[in-house]
C-alpha cells in the first residue's frame, strides 16, 4: 500500500451507507467512488473539473469529484446518480424526466448532468442567485428557474451529443 505517511482514515456517508477507507493523500473522490466502491456512474470526462461528467453531491452541493481530494471529504455525505432516488426503487423525478424527453444520446454526461440538476433545484429553491438572476430580485428568496436560469446554472455540464434543448425541458419538468 505503499507509505503509511501518505495515507489517512477517512469516513464518508455515500448514498446513505457509512464507508471508512485508508485513502491516499492524492485520492480524488471520482477514483475512490469508481475504483473503491465500485460506483461507476460518475464519469471521468476531461480529468480538470471544465466537463462536469463527474459532478456529485457533497453535503447537498454539486461538486466535480475529479478535483476534490478525498481525504478532505471526512464526515461529509456524497451523493452520487445511483443514489439519487436513495433507497427506493423508483427513479429520481430528475432520472425519470431524462428518460421521458430523451434528454440524452450516448448518456456519458447524463449521470453528471442529473446530479447537477438536483444542485439547481436546491440552488434557486435556497435563493443561491445566478450570473443571470435580475438582480432586483429579492435576495433570500427561492430563485424561479426558467429557460435562461437553467441553461445558466447547468454551464458548467458539457455534452458532446447536443441534447441540451431537452436537458433544459427534463429540468422544467421537475420545477416544484
Amino acid at each position: 500500500m505503499g507509505n503509511h505517511r501518505h495515507h489517512s482514515r477517512t469516513a464518508l456517508r455515500v448514498n446513505g451507507k457509512p464507508h471508512t477507507l485508508t485513502v491516499d493523500h492524492r485520492r480524488v473522490l471520482l477514483d475512490l467512488l469508481r475504483e473503491d466502491l465500485g460506483l461507476t456512474g460518475a464519469k471521468k470526462g476531461c480529468d480538470h473539473g471544465q466537463c462536469g461528467a463527474c459532478t456529485v453531491l457533497v453535503d447537498g452541493r454539486r461538486v466535480n469529484s475529479c478535483l476534490l481530494f478525498a481525504v478532505a471529504l471526512d464526515g461529509c455525505e456524497v451523493i452520487t446518480v445511483e443514489g439519487l432516488s436513495g433507497d427506493g426503487e423508483e427513479p429520481h423525478p430528475l432520472q425519470r424526466a431524462f428518460l421521458e424527453r430523451d434528454a440524452f444520446q450516448c448518456g456519458y454526461c447524463t449521470p453528471g448532468q442529473i446530479c447537477s440538476a438536483a444542485g439547481v433545484l436546491a440552488e434557486a429553491a435556497a435563493g443561491h442567485p445566478s450570473h443571470v438572476t435580475d438582480p432586483a430580485a429579492p435576495s433570500g428568496e427561492p430563485v424561479p428557474l426558467d429557460r435562461e436560469e437553467i441553461r445558466e446554472r447547468l454551464s458548467g455540464n458539457l455534452c458532446r451529443c447536443g441534447a441540451y434543448p431537452r436537458i433544459v425541458e427534463a429540468v422544467e419538468d421537475v420545477i416544484p
